[in-house]
């Protein structure tokens, strides 16, 4: 038995830039957009120890999108998208709270109020499970492959794209400009809050601000990649940058090369494997950040490997010999 299927290089990597173009090329650029997204804002949560906030949100959209169906009684993007955007919004609100008032470390406010917002979503689904028509598949993993299939928005007469993509890219576009706008205010807080305070920036309306930004992220990259893997999203750009580069802006730039890599890369890989595209895009990202740890020229495994061979001393002869 073959662990993968037969590869066929027209049906992986001709098709889907040519007579499926239509089809593939939505869905490569909204992998792109979410990675994209995903990836800046992951940055700064790196640099300031706070990568699993975006894990807590992930999971604590759910008790969110179930009182949003239960009230709205739709499934419609706009009532699933405020639902789980006040979940986000009441998480990390919940998590820095408790992280004040309790006086315990961040790490332990996240874990409580992402395990327990979760749960609290999986007992609703199950007190009205005849009411809430939710796919817990989707809502996990999401799935890439159903972005295309929606009806495109117009506008003034224009066809721009499937809705998630319009509204990942508008997302996208506001991210980029945030960072290159307020890249200064972000860096001084993310490494020392004491300096920022004395240069007059306002460190907790930076940090809530941040936040705030990261829950609107998550919840758009949410309807394409679902809870799991938009944790990955979040961190696998910014952590390979962080081993090729040592200055933020050569960082940034890397997280988006690295994005659209794992999103093209992942694209064939799923075609070819006939999987999830979205989990696909999260390998071939986490394969990049592999290359990058072993073949990192300034510390990667086999550069230190070579070193730690070349630099070994010679044993010393034998006394008598």
């Amino acid at each position: 038995m073959n662990l993968f299927p037969t590869f066929d290089w027209h049906h992986v990597f001709v098709q889907p830039w040519t007579r499926d173009f239509g089809l593939f090329g939505w869905i490569m650029l909204m992998g792109f957009l979410v990675s994209l997204a995903c990836g800046l804002v992951g940055k700064f949560l790196i640099l300031r120890r706070m990568s699993l906030v975006g894990d807590a949100i992930s999971h604590s959209v759910l008790p969110g999108l179930v009182i949003a169906f239960l009230i709205a009684r739709t499934r419609s993007s706009g009532a699933m998208f405020v639902g789980a955007l006040a979940a986000a919004l009441l998480t990390t609100w919940l998590i820095d709270w408790i992280h004040r008032r309790a006086r315990i470390k961040q790490d332990a406010a996240i874990g409580v109020v992402f395990s327990s917002l979760f749960a609290l979503g999986v007992v609703l689904i199950s007190l009205f499970a005849d009411r809430v028509d939710l796919d817990q598949d989707c809502v996990l993993n999401g799935e890439l492959a159903l972005v295309p299939l929606m009806a495109p928005v117009k506008l003034a007469g224009w066809t721009l794209g499937p809705p998630a993509v319009v509204r990942m890219a508008v997302v996208a576009l506001i991210t980029v400009a945030m960072v290159v706008c307020f890249y200064k205010e972000l860096l001084v807080t993310s490494f020392d809050g004491i300096l920022a305070s004395s240069l007059g920036i306002p460190s907790i309306w930076v940090h809530h601000g941040l936040m705030l930004w990261l829950s609107i992220v998550v919840v758009s990259a949410f309807e394409a990649v679902g809870a799991i893997l938009v944790i990955a999203m979040l961190i696998l750009p910014g952590a390979t940058a962080s081993l090729l580069a040592q200055r933020l802006p050569t960082r940034l730039g890397l997280n988006v090369v690295h994005s659209l890599l794992s999103s093209v890369i992942g694209l064939h890989l799923g075609v070819w494997w006939d999987c999830s595209i979205g989990a696909a895009m999260v390998v071939a990202g986490a394969g990049l950040f592999c290359l990058a740890w072993v073949f990192n020229p300034t510390n990667g495994l086999l550069w230190r490997w070579r070193r730690n061979v070349l630099e070994e001393p010679a044993p010393e002869p034998e006394v008598g010999s």
